[in-house]
């Protein structure tokens, strides 16, 4: 890339929180920081992005007590936003039977940059070909044969990592907890359970085909085989495709955790911050500690540099970890007691870039190019 061009980077992090939705932008140093918001104030914010396929289109989960559940979207990269006329429901109505809430919402491929996919609690999966103008239910998903081994976890019963391969968009994974990974290889219209290897002892069976207590997966850009996955009971890679996973736990504190995030640039680099046990989900031994891996998992360092390490009992949800496409990689993440830290150095050394938000949910990091 020529240094015309990186100069006229810059990177925005869109910041869902309890409250409402931040949005930071820096250039490409990523040294200085403009914070605006909250936008959508008192709204939750469990997932937004900025759509790479759409310039200045972005996306945002929205939930009042009040005035209820609200796909947003933007056309000005996140300045302003508008609320679509419908959300994705398994019914008409919007009793708990048919929705709980909006989780999580995903792009689709590169050749097709109107279509959009969501998850939803009760687990339901929705796609949209216009943008999230209307959304249409994926009942081989929906209506799966193991559907009776899905269960609801203590953070949910909630379809919350979709991830597509943006070079061939009939091929999908999907996880939901508690249910397992979910792969498709014909843009929906089949779908088969990819769980081998996986542990769970909370399960009756040795080898259960779903019903594992998924946290958050991630699909590499680069190559489509490699799969990262953080779950109730440890830290998984797949090399093919979903199809067998290997637990890489080894080397780190615990093996319970939400937060998962990959180098785009790296199959083999991967960051996680481990949590204490199912019962006390908060930071282990009350430190910030990410820990980092560049040989897929087979070793791991922790990186604290800047990081509080003494009574930091925070938690850091599975979409509060995200990375830029940069180089070297920006990696941020926000915790529940509303404190955002970013690295760009590939998580050597870490800032507070705001303290004192309301509790972070997710964060997602995007880089664009100024015409």
């Amino acid at each position: 890339m020529s240094s015309e061009v990186s100069r006229r980077r810059s990177v925005t992090l869109l910041v869902g929180t309890r409250k409402g939705l931040f949005v930071l932008r820096s250039d490409a140093a990523r040294e200085h920081w403009r914070v605006h918001g909250p936008q959508l104030a008192g709204y939750e914010i469990q997932r937004a992005f900025l759509d790479h396929r759409r310039p200045g289109r972005g996306y945002a989960l929205a939930e009042h007590p009040v005035w209820g559940k609200h796909v947003y979207r933007s056309e000005d990269a996140g300045q302003s936003w508008q609320p679509l006329p419908e959300i994705p429901r398994h019914r008409e109505d919007e009793t708990a039977g048919s929705i709980t809430r909006l989780w999580s919402i995903a792009p689709g491929g590169d050749t097709e940059p109107d279509t959009i996919f969501a998850g939803i609690e009760p687990p339901g999966l929705f796609v949209s070909r216009d943008a999230g103008g209307t959304w249409t239910p994926l009942l081989a998903f929906n209506e799966h044969a193991t559907r009776q081994s899905w269960e609801p976890a203590k953070g949910g019963h909630a379809v919350h990592s979709i991830q597509v391969d943006q070079r061939n968009p009939q091929r999908m994974f999907v996880a939901l907890s508690a249910g397992g990974v979910y792969r498709t290889l014909d843009g929906g219209r089949s779908f088969e359970p990819v769980n081998v290897g996986v542990r769970a002892p909370y399960l009756p069976q040795a080898r259960p085909l779903s019903g594992h207590c998924v946290h958050r997966i991630v699909l590499h850009p680069r190559d489509p085989m490699r799969l990262y996955q953080q779950g109730h009971c440890g830290t998984y890679r797949s090399d093919d495709g979903g199809d067998r996973w290997q637990e890489i736990s080894a080397g780190l504190p615990s093996d319970f955790g939400y937060a998962l995030a990959s180098d785009p640039a790296d199959p083999d680099v991967v960051l996680v911050i481990p949590e204490r046990s199912s019962q006390f989900r908060a930071t282990v031994d009350g430190r910030i500690r990410v820990y980092r891996s560049r040989d897929g998992g087979r070793h791991w360092t922790a990186l604290c540099d800047g990081l509080p390490q003494g009574d930091a009992f925070v938690t850091i949800l599975r979409d509060g970890l995200d990375s830029d496409a940069l180089d070297p990689c920006g990696f941020y993440f926000g915790t529940s007691s509303g404190h955002l830290f970013a690295s760009h150095d590939g998580g050597e050394h870490w800032r507070l870039l705001c303290g004192f938000l309301p509790g972070i949910l997710s964060v997602s990091a995007s880089v664009s190019v100024a015409p």
